[in-house]
């Protein structure tokens, strides 16, 4: 639950051994650095740029079936499935693999999700020891103390919990809880009075009494069962945080010792509950919404035992449904995902259990995937590309008008101290803890999380490993962890269209530019300017800076408010704002870094009738493409703090005076010219 990934969704192929730069550029070459043949010329820039980069794409590459978007993400997404396919095959089928080694955990742990046979045969009985435990509650302390065995394996009936840095000491790892125990994908979707909310409910409770139903209870008994869930459910969201409040690092700050805890929450036995999880010696913890924690305690004195059992049951079975028999797991995709996302179909399960596979054994597989796919050339030169970033973004900084020199001098430190992470560790993880059986998938699944909750926790009280990673290798994803200080792209990001390694400089800087740029700016934005050089929450702005600050971001709240993706459906500015800051820091300090690289050379010529500096806007255009399901997109406005797509596009380029004498066509008149006036600038 950390906040690291702020950045955005990215994909990934890793080639690692000198001998494989040659196919990779084979590869790479399939993919053109920008194709016209997707633009709709028919558009004018002015009116919709995002459209007018991808109109053509987005007529001819409707949604797929077993998919709730379409995108280059997602096409990006699957040639990574692919290529993590091969490595895992290969692991499944070796028959000279180290017995209790990586490959051969790689290969049984695939192999479990892959035989739905035994998975049939076996049916609820893996679980048996969890609804033995259930069964045997007779007290709130029994409630409790299951709880707390749910919680070594990470099904997290109350609420979630992990280690990380003290946000205000940021050299100590401390325990961290957070909100959990609802099954809707945020709060707001338990009051919200709107007509498509309220079929959500209701689709729900059906979806919940089936649930029930499959578990053997009878049909009046499921429907109660229900009930008592939903409205216990519905508490907890009441006590809950909003995903605006989320977002507030000094709201989410709630250091407490154990005693401290005890007055806070009474009516949980903490020093019990944390001793059965294993952590006895626990000293303090970080609470990050003590309202949730204070109705929790609350509800254990009065909500019943037996309404305690059920809420068990059901988090019990919503946490193991997708690894468990075709019922279940067609149970959990109809309301999860056609319900909730507009999908149709269910994707083939090997890329189901292969995604679990992979974050299961994740740097194991990552290990294999670096050596496979990753060249040392695109690490030296993604590496570089940093670097010139670093420099524009401190040019940018020194050159605002808005700042003081005192804040600045504290920017430009903490520019210079935030690291960078390229491709792959320097150190690989140890899985030799991991247990792994031909058994069963679901109890696979369940070590699985039990192992990451313990290499989690076990960081409590000790120094930070300034090597370790967020992600892994392979993961589709980039990110700045404030608390670090540092922006991290995993080998995925690095492909095209992100990074390509024949593409011309403009494209690049207009792809994975604005990415790096993206990231770093987060350490700047609503959230991360809270953070010092050394991630500690601290304050090291002037009133004056801080208001400024605040003025400039009210402008991009407002602008993204009015922006409407469907149907009186618009974008919630305060919940997008870092990531609406850091796209526009990001595609401003990224132009600004292109145009350094190009002094003292001549000035690129045309391609494909478009100059250096409009291919590096089509660029960054070409990388949101994105068809969507009006339901998942109605689902993400709700609970995603990354706008959707075509305002990610519309909303910046059209605040960026670069972008207008780019394309000096766009003129007063178009839909979407913004005037100077109009124009946010913060980084």
């Amino acid at each position: 639950m950390k906040r690291i990934i702020i950045g955005i969704l990215t994909l990934a192929l890793l080639q690692g051994c000198a001998n494989n730069v040659k196919n990779t550029v084979e590869k790479v070459k399939k993919y053109p650095p920008f194709d016209v043949q997707n633009m709709d010329p028919a558009i004018k820039p002015g009116d919709d740029f995002f459209t007018y980069v991808n109109g053509t794409w987005l007529k001819n590459n409707p949604i797929p079936a077993d998919k709730n978007s379409r995108s280059t993400f997602e096409e990006l997404f699957e040639r990574n499935r692919h290529d993590i396919k091969e490595i895992i095959e290969e692991a499944a089928a070796s028959k000279d693999a180290q017995p209790g080694g990586n490959i051969e955990k790689i290969g049984t742990f695939y192999n479990s999700g892959m035989d739905s046979i035994s998975i049939e045969r076996l049916g609820l009985s893996p679980l048996k020891m969890f609804f033995d435990k259930i069964e045997s509650i007779r007290s709130i302390a029994d409630v409790q103390s299951v709880g707390a065995y749910f919680q070594i394996y990470q099904i997290n009936p109350f609420f979630f919990l992990f280690s990380n840095q003290d946000s205000k000491n940021s050299t100590s790892m401390i325990a961290q809880c957070f909100q959990a125990g609802i099954g809707l994908p945020e709060r707001d979707y338990y009051f919200n009075t709107d007509q498509s909310t309220k079929k959500i409910r209701e689709k729900y409770l059906i979806h919940l009494t089936k649930m029930f139903e499959l578990l053997k209870d009878e049909s009046k008994v499921a429907g109660k069962n229900a009930e008592t869930v939903m409205k216990m459910e519905t508490q907890l969201a009441k006590a809950s945080f909003t995903n605006v409040e989320n977002q507030d690092p000094q709201k989410t700050y709630n250091k407490l010792t154990i005693d401290g805890l005890d007055k806070l929450a009474p009516e949980i036995n903490w020093h019990s509950y944390f001793k059965q999880v294993g952590y006895p010696g626990l000293a303090e913890v970080n609470i990050y919404q003590p309202s949730f924690m204070i109705e929790l305690s609350n509800m254990m004195k009065t909500v019943s035992v037996e309404d305690w059992k059920t809420f068990l049951r059901w988090q019990l079975i919503k946490s193991t449904a997708a690894y468990l028999g075709k019922d279940f797991v067609d149970q959990n995709f109809d309301f999860y995902n056609r319900t909730l996302t507009g999908q149709e179909k269910m994707e083939p399960r090997w890329k189901l259990v292969l995604d679990v596979t992979s974050g299961s054994l994740g740097e194991s597989i990552g290990q294999l995937y670096v050596k496979k796919y990753f060249p040392p050339v695109a690490k030296q030169k993604m590496t570089d590309l940093v670097m010139n970033l670093k420099k524009s973004l401190k040019q940018r900084i020194e050159n605002l008008t808005w700042m003081g020199p005192q804040t600045k001098q504290e920017a430009l430190a903490k520019l210079e101290k935030m690291g960078v992470k390229v491709g792959y560790p320097d150190k690989w993880r140890d899985y030799s803890g991991l247990s792994v059986s031909s058994e069963s998938y679901v109890l696979n699944v369940l070590n699985s999380q039990a192992f990451e909750l313990r290499y989690s926790m076990d960081k409590v009280g000790k120094p930070v490993d300034p090597t370790e990673w967020g992600m892994t290798p392979q993961t589709v994803n980039a990110y700045y962890d404030p608390n670090r200080n540092e922006i991290v792209f995993p080998a995925g990001i690095l492909q095209p269209p992100f990074f390509n390694l024949d593409a011309d400089d403009a494209v690049n800087y207009g792809a994975i530019g604005f990415v790096i740029g993206h990231e770093m700016t987060h350490g700047f934005d609503n959230m991360g300017r809270q953070y010092d050089k050394d991630g500690n929450l601290r304050d090291w702005w002037t009133k004056d800076d801080s208001k400024a600050f605040e003025a400039h971001a009210a402008m991009l709240i407002d602008q993204y408010n009015h922006y409407e993706v469907l149907d009186s459906v618009f974008v919630n500015g305060k919940l997008t704002l870092g990531e609406n800051i850091a796209d526009l820091g990001g595609g401003t300090v990224a132009f600004n870094a292109y145009k350094l690289s190009l002094e003292g050379k001549e000035t690129p010529k045309p391609i494909d009738g478009f100059t250096n500096y409009q291919r590096f806007f089509l660029a960054y255009a070409q990388v949101w493409r994105t068809n969507m399901r009006d339901k998942e997109l109605k689902k993400r406005v709700k609970t995603d703090e990354h706008s959707p797509s075509k305002a990610r596009i519309n909303c910046v380029v059209y605040n960026m005076p670069e972008f207008y004498a780019a394309f000096p066509d766009v003129k007063p008149g178009d839909k979407l010219f913004r005037p100077v006036e109009q124009r946010p600038v913060i980084w």
